[in-house]
């Protein structure tokens, strides 16, 4: 079955044809570091992890180079360290390794190459030469600007006209512009701002600039797959086609453009004022979501159930679901007898996921149709079966050998708990149920749950990194 991918350029699902079968080249924008990565901001780096997956299955695992890039110079990252009083250096190494720890947990493969930003300036000054010289671009007012009345295909993306674009955007008003919707290349830096020599004066560079160097760099002046969420098509992914069209002289920056759709929370838009603005370390290491910490495969399941281009309402609900379903299928494989212990791993060589499943990810990433399949995998009756299951959500980033190896020995925990007559899952059943009556504030229910377990002989020790328990002695 060939691999299909619906094309934002096109407005049509095409079969995918990459230039070169021997390196499939795939850029995803990043994050700009200056806060944790809230749920939306994970949907695209999953969603592309596993288009990532699918094209090392179809080509091979060394035939594809995947980038996505770090954005460490931005206005947001100025004013969140001025906010903070420390260096913008601090804030981005730290929002860095944040980002880096989420989203591991949530089961994403390392990109290819990840560049960042501020290593590629002197790129971003010699395309801005190129354009000025091109005639696309004009210095102003100590700024560079991208000429867009220049381009005669500016729009092709977002497949609208200059007035409609125009109509439907923030478009920053300023003296020195010659058409409002003419976009800054480089801006002038003064006093603590980051800055680099350039013709123009000490500066910076402009968002869209970036990515248009760092994916020639990496993945040449044309390559397959560019992808981001909605969001990104107007202004970025326009102005990107527009400043890389316009330097190298040619009429395409990749084949394929690739995006996912919005996410909102509960019913409504994510925002900090309605209270329901969820970070992925929100979901991972506190209890702001339903009561309890969520495993990171559990939130990539849960997005993945649906299509990535329809939009997703993320509900603690569906949360619950894909913890029961996952959890589930586990249980499933290990009580067929398959072991994960090192001393077995000669089992897991030569495993591959079901066909059915590769086909629906095949057919533009249809992974609310991979994931029925798995629900037919999960009656498996012999370890065979088994074996497939797992390496099935092996391949879709939903479980590993030593994750598997953890719960088998975690098992044997509960099988001992269950000879001295406790069942370790009821008692984290009532630990999830009296950690939800705190959230709301009912410690009536709080208390009752605690002299409950208290009178099975569960001791428990309250902490910053949530609820342990342990057997009275």
């Amino acid at each position: 079955m060939d691999l299909k991918l619906f094309n934002t350029l096109t407005r049509r699902k095409e079969i995918f044809k990459p230039i070169n079968p021997e390196n499939v080249r795939m850029y995803v924008c990043g994050p700009t570091v200056y806060d944790y990565a809230h749920i939306g901001n994970a949907r695209p780096i999953i969603v592309f992890d596993v288009l990532y997956r699918v094209l090392r299955h179809v080509y091979g695992k060394t035939h594809v180079t995947y980038v996505r890039n770090i954005t460490d110079v931005d206005d947001k990252i100025n004013e969140r360290a001025a906010q903070e009083g420390v260096s913008i250096g601090e804030i981005t190494a730290r929002t860095t390794r944040q980002f880096h720890r989420d989203i591991a947990a949530l089961g994403v493969l390392p990109p290819s190459k990840e560049p960042r930003a501020t290593d590629h300036i002197a790129g971003m000054i010699a395309m801005i030469e190129t354009l000025i010289e091109r005639g696309h671009a004009y210095v102003a007012d100590g700024h560079v600007l991208f000429s867009v009345s220049s381009d005669e295909s500016y729009g092709c993306l977002s497949n609208r006209s200059l007035d409609e674009m125009l109509a439907g955007a923030r478009v920053d008003v300023a003296s020195y512009k010659k058409d409002p919707m003419d976009f800054v290349l480089w801006k002038p830096s003064a006093g603590e701002l980051p800055g680099w020599d350039s013709p123009w004066g000490r500066g910076r560079p402009g968002w869209h600039i970036e990515c248009s160097v760092m994916s020639e760099k990496y993945l040449g002046k044309t390559f397959d797959i560019h992808g981001g969420g909605l969001d990104l098509i107007f202004p970025h992914h326009e102005n990107e086609i527009a400043q890389s069209t316009c330097a190298h002289g040619n009429t395409v920056m990749a084949n394929y453009f690739v995006h996912n759709g919005y996410l909102q929370v509960e019913g409504e838009k994510m925002s900090k004022s309605l209270g329901n603005f969820v970070t992925i370390h929100d979901l991972l290491e506190t209890r702001k979501f339903g009561g309890r910490e969520w495993p990171g495969e559990v939130l990539r399941l849960a997005m993945l159930k649906t299509h990535y281009r329809q939009p997703i309402d993320w509900t603690v609900k569906t949360v619950e679901q894909a913890y029961g379903e996952l959890s589930g299928w586990k249980e499933k494989i290990l009580s067929l007898g398959i072991s994960f212990q090192k001393e077995n791993a000669d089992q897991y060589t030569g495993l591959h996921p079901a066909e059915a499943v590769i086909d629906y990810l095949k057919n533009d990433l249809n992974t609310a149709g991979a994931i029925a399949e798995l629900h037919k995998l999960g009656k498996a009756d012999d370890i065979s079966g088994g074996q497939t299951l797992f390496a099935t959500l092996e391949f879709l980033g939903l479980t590993s050998c030593e994750d598997m190896a953890r719960l088998e020995s975690g098992q044997e925990k509960s099988a001992s708990l269950e000879d001295q007559g406790i069942n370790a899952g009821r008692v984290e059943e009532l630990i999830d149920a009296r950690n939800i009556a705190r959230a709301a504030r009912n410690w009536a229910e709080a208390d009752r749950i605690r002299d409950k377990l208290d009178a099975m002989g569960i001791i428990l020790k309250d902490g910053s990194e949530g609820t342990n328990w342990e057997i009275k002695r």
